[in-house]
């Protein structure tokens, strides 16, 4: 009894460790490439819009970035669910708005309901839709006033310049592969060759 004891505390203590053991090289990685896709998503937004008008900039990136940057071997998170999540979702948060505006109790549930639903039988499920099927909602005056439109900007736009960012730098090292499919990976990182070492260098001397 006692042997058996020892042996779970063992097992146990190994396996806390495990979860709570913090990868410095991942943690870099996911910042580096989190920092960089926001930042090219609000400076697109700065160079057409208004300080005030934040359209391009939506919540639902927030917990995209930590999937496809922060979880990038997660099913949820590969380009598949990327892409399919958040334009499936945008399609029946601005159809549900148009169709049934009011009351909000009914709406917001609708989409998001609906928008899970419809990533399940396409296979795409990315939790972050069903809050882009929100914001089409609840959003702003102008995000409403988009349509349709809202679509293909913020939503097509700001996946397409946060994938491309993931497709870069989750390939950069060799820990890191994206997607998951290892024919992709090793031809990503085969384009990224030439530039793969000035990169290294480069954040290396800004980690000293």
């Amino acid at each position: 009894m006692k042997e058996k004891i020892k042996r779970r505390y063992r097992v146990g203590k190994y396996i806390i460790y495990k979860e709570t053991l913090v990868d410095r090289k991942e943690t870099f990685w996911s910042f580096i490439s989190s920092f960089i896709g926001v930042a090219l998503i609000g400076y697109i937004q700065s160079l057409y819009l208004l300080p005030m008008e934040n359209v391009f900039l939506i919540g639902s990136f927030g917990a995209t970035c930590v999937l496809i940057y922060g979880a990038i071997q997660s099913p949820l998170a590969q380009p598949r669910n990327l892409i399919g999540g958040h334009l499936i979702s945008a399609i029946i948060g601005v159809t549900v708005y148009k169709l049934v505006p009011q009351p909000i109790w009914i709406s917001a549930p609708l989409a998001v309901s609906l928008s899970i639903i419809a990533m399940q039988y396409t296979k795409t499920l990315h939790p972050p839709g069903g809050a882009t099927a929100l914001i089409a909602v609840i959003g702003t005056d102008h995000i409403k006033s988009l349509g349709y439109l809202y679509i293909l900007y913020p939503v097509l736009t700001g996946v397409l310049i946060l994938l491309v960012v993931a497709l870069v730098f989750n390939n950069i090292t060799n820990q890191r592969k994206y997607p998951t499919d290892g024919r992709f990976s090793q031809h990503m990182q085969g384009i990224l060759s030439p530039s793969k070492t000035l990169i290294l260098r480069l954040t290396k001397k800004y980690r000293k």
